[in-house]
């Protein structure tokens, strides 16, 4: 943590004991973790960056700018803008780079959304590369005999739980639309180092070791992980050559040899064949994959427009409801050490929660009141209740206007942290910011052709109905599971100024709120925006970072009336703010950089 946020912070620390978890997040988030020597091998000048980090430092630059999970995959994506690529083509470098050293977060098996300005029209266009349940899917997927919810990794792990993938899809569709590099070539630094073998991350080989059950009860999955029965360490060097194969099919044929031919049919067969936990993907579900283009959802504050991605996330939503409310009070006075501001914070989350458990699904399939949920008179009746002086005692769904009739009850659907995000801004003006995953870490464990499967369908309700009324976010076939992940770009005078997202499960939507109130309000630069300390709070428990200054607010947020949970919030945030130049910030929590020229 920077000086700065020391400082910020120092005057209201005090000691503050951990609390026991909640039972909803009794699975532990992806562990935290910082850059080690394992990187020493690249360029100098991502050296540097990694320097600049370290010290809490921002990344400027001029032309161009990227920040990802992982220095390898910035190094790549880095050298595509360097020889004038697009945003979009460097976000095709960066993703096969990410699903080769981070293989738990993200891949060719999970899905993506994708939020894009384009410098010469400057319009925002949103892409929906998420999953879809298989056509022979039912609403009971995730309920046992007796129609009770499976428990979380009975569904999760095996064939159950995967959904059609969608990232190989977007990847060619943003490219398609915006790429100006060769499709061939953006895969050469990933087969390379598949090949070759790369050093294992600290982080990597700490999430495996953390997951040898799961991660074994599956022959493939157990082989590439435990080679000769031992797990994968940090430094050991992992190659995977099956990898590479996958990406020079891509790279000469297109996506097409992914959803079609032998890849395809070796997905459906490992799914099917999953001992234990068998699914229903067929050939056909992969062979109707589509990306769909929607609008995107904007939302103002503080004289911004802060665009995102629509259902089915309901990442741009609960955000610019959250942003919404706040935007009637003054937070820049209240500063970031206030209570009064955590609170007003706080509790504008937990009434986007309760809106978003109620209304928000994929709009394909239910009706959901986009509209309604940001109109200002709906937000100034939901900013109302943020008027007293304590904690609501309870919050309830509000009821926004609906273009057409539709009644729901309110969700269970259990969002665990994982994911990776990328921020780029190129050299035409172009901004991209793209959040993807395979859900929970390490997906379904299942393993095929180099990569993991996801295990997106539980982001689905596990339930049906509550009191006889339906869950809208329950599933169906061909339905996109609801998603927390809140790519974001952030305008002013229809010009980007901000470009953020991070993973994190359902937690996303307040890791983004706070690192945009904390640049927009607090004055902080984009570093320590994204390394500031995490308070969080969805469902009435305020979660604060332990072993942080957030300890401070510990006890003046009891006194406020809420229950209050020290825990580690392992965000993964990468921001760029575009403010002349260029700037540039990387989560301490994960192993990420920003670079620029």
């Amino acid at each position: 943590m920077s000086r700065f946020l020391n400082a910020l912070w120092v005057s209201l620390l005090i000691a503050s004991p951990a609390l026991a978890q909640q039972a909803a997040d009794a699975v532990a988030p992806e562990a935290e973790s910082q850059t080690t020597a394992v990187f020493d091998d690249l360029s100098p000048d991502i050296q540097t960056a990694l320097e600049a980090k370290r010290n809490g430092q921002p990344v400027e630059a001029q032309e161009w700018m990227i920040a990802a999970a992982n220095p390898r995959a910035v190094q790549a994506g880095a050298k595509i803008l360097e020889n004038g690529g697009t945003a979009a083509d460097a976000m095709v470098a960066v993703q096969a780079m990410l699903g080769l050293v981070e293989p738990q977060s993200s891949g060719l098996g999970g899905g993506a959304f994708l939020v894009w300005f384009d410098g010469a029209s400057g319009e925002i266009t949103t892409l929906d590369g998420r999953e879809t349940a298989p056509l022979a899917a039912t609403p009971t997927l995730f309920q046992d005999d007796a129609g009770e919810p499976l428990q979380f990794y009975d569904a999760v792990v095996g064939g159950r739980s995967v959904g059609t993938p969608g990232t190989p899809r977007l990847l060619e569709e943003a490219h398609r639309r915006w790429g100006q590099a060769n499709w061939s070539g953006l895969f050469d630094d990933a087969i390379l180092l598949a090949e070759n073998g790369f050093p294992v991350s600290p982080r990597l080989a700490e999430l495996v070791a953390g997951d040898a059950e799961r991660l074994a009860r599956f022959e493939p999955t157990a082989a590439y992980f435990f080679p000769g029965g031992n797990a994968i360490a940090e430094g050991d060097t992992l190659t995977n050559a099956a990898y590479a194969d996958t990406l020079r099919q891509l790279a000469r044929h297109g996506s097409d040899a992914f959803y079609t031919g032998p890849i395809a049919q070796d997905i459906v067969a490992t799914v099917r064949g999953a001992d234990g936990n068998p699914g229903v993907l067929s050939t056909t579900d992969l062979g109707l994959y589509r990306v769909i283009e929607r609008p995107a959802v904007c939302v103002e504050y503080r004289a911004h427009d802060v665009c995102g991605m629509g259902p089915p996330s309901s990442g741009a939503l609960a955000v610019g409801q959250i942003l919404g409310m706040l935007d009637r009070y003054d937070l820049a006075t209240l500063g970031a050490t206030s209570p009064e501001a955590w609170r007003l914070i706080g509790d504008a989350s937990r009434l986007a929660f309760a809106d978003r458990g109620r209304y928000v699904a994929d709009s394909d399939f239910v009706p959901v009141p986009v509209e309604g949920m940001l109109e200002p008179a709906y937000l100034d009746g939901r900013a109302a209740l943020l008027s007293g002086d304590d904690a609501l005692p309870e919050v309830a769904p509000g009821t926004p206007e609906f273009d057409h009739a539709g009644l729901w009850a309110d969700d269970d659907s259990i969002e665990l942290p994982s994911t990776s995000h990328i921020s780029i801004v190129d050299s035409h003006g172009n901004a991209l910011s793209m959040t993807t995953t395979i859900e929970n870490g390490f997906g379904s464990r299942l393993f095929v052709r180099g990569f993991l499967l996801n295990n997106e369908l539980t982001d689905f309700s596990f339930s049906t109905h509550s009191d006889g009324i339906p869950i809208a976010n329950r599933v169906e076939p061909g339905k996109r599971p609801r998603s927390s992940m809140s790519p974001t770009i952030v305008l002013k005078d229809d010009a980007p100024v901000m470009v953020v997202g991070s993973p994190g499960g359902s937690r996303i939507i307040g890791y983004v709120v706070n690192a945009i109130v904390a640049y927009l309000d607090w004055g902080m630069n984009v570093q320590e925006a994204v390394s500031q300390p995490h308070l969080v709070n969805r469902f009435g428990t305020y979660d604060i970072e332990a072993d942080t200054p957030a300890g401070s607010l510990q006890e003046p947020l009891t006194a406020l009336g809420y229950e209050v949970n020290a825990r580690a919030l392992t965000s993964g945030l990468h921001a760029i703010a575009l403010d002349g130049g260029l700037s540039g910030g990387a989560d301490p929590r994960r192993e990420g950089i920003a670079f620029g020229r």
